[in-house]
């Protein structure tokens, strides 16, 4: 993945962390996204009908701007900066005005708006601050158990080494931000709504429906990052496609040595998960993206 030389968002920065683990990573989407998605309804009207974000306050991590010169640090402003151009594109051509997530990086735990997190909870969004979480051992994570260090295809090209798996973590990075774009359309909060309505197997099927439409809306910044700098290498797809193969609900429960529950899956199975991100990357449409369709 080609990155170096582009800019790097300003809306990165590092936290001091406290606390202890008490949450996880939360999502969002339905009817507003749903309106603009299949009818063309401008996502700021469907705003207007109640509040968009769920929860409240701010994080209570002190947070400072990221300036650390290192790698990780310098790829994430640059992904985040890509997604950035990218959504506020989207969302101008719908007749809206993007506004920018921020993603703050921390080391072992942290604090927010949706309560704190360790670095087992994985990257996650919370919508009552509209900020990524993502701990820096993501990155090690990431390249020791999704196989995807080394060098490229093989190639033994210096400029490649160590930057395998550049596009997986972006993957990642930008499915948390899909769920940002949905808490934009004001979605999050109706899908919490509709959740406390229903059975815990069907509020479960609503958590897999926005993470699948995260998923896809990760494969249409792709498309539409690639139409704009021409960012992807050869392997680059792969990489993604094996990351969200890699954890689906399916594999992690084989792998944890549990039992497979449809019901339990909040995440959908890698087949899912892989189909839907192809689905947005191949199309780069958001309207190709709509995981909600006859489910309610």
């Amino acid at each position: 993945m080609k990155w170096q030389g582009r800019r790097g968002s300003s809306n990165v920065r590092t936290s001091s962390g406290g606390g202890k683990m008490i949450g996880g990573g939360i999502g969002g989407i339905i009817i507003a996204g749903i309106l603009w998605l299949v009818f063309g309804v401008n996502p700021m009207t469907a705003l207007q009908t109640g509040q968009v974000v769920a929860g409240g306050g701010n994080s209570s991590a002190a947070t400072e701007p990221a300036t650390s010169n290192d790698r990780d640090t310098q790829f994430v402003k640059v992904v985040l900066a890509d997604t950035e151009e990218v959504w506020h594109q989207i969302f101008k051509e719908a007749g809206s005005t993007y506004q920018e997530p921020s993603l703050i990086l921390f080391n072992g735990q942290v604090s927010s708006a949706c309560g704190s997190a360790s670095s087992a909870t994985g990257p996650f969004y919370c919508p009552g601050d509209q900020t990524v979480y993502l701990d820096k051992s993501f990155f090690v994570e990431m390249r020791q158990n999704l196989g995807i260090t080394g060098d490229k295809q093989g190639s033994g090209d210096q400029d490649n080494q160590g930057k395998a798996g550049d596009f997986a973590q972006a993957y990642v990075i930008a499915h948390e931000v899909g769920h940002h774009v949905q808490t934009l359309l004001g979605i999050s909060q109706q899908v919490n709504e509709a959740s406390r309505q229903v059975t815990r197997a069907q509020a479960n099927k609503l958590s897999v429906l926005q993470e699948l439409q995260a998923d896809c809306f990760a494969g249409v910044w792709a498309q539409r990052n690639q139409e704009r700098v021409q960012f992807l290498e050869a392997g680059d797809i792969d990489e993604a496609i094996n990351a969200a193969g890699q954890i689906g609900d399916d594999r992690l429960a084989r792998a944890s040595g549990g039992a497979v529950v449809p019901d339990n899956f909040t995440h959908g199975t890698s087949q899912q998960r892989v189909q839907w991100f192809t689905r947005g990357l191949e199309s780069g449409n958001v309207q190709s993206c709509d995981t909600f369709s006859g489910a309610l």
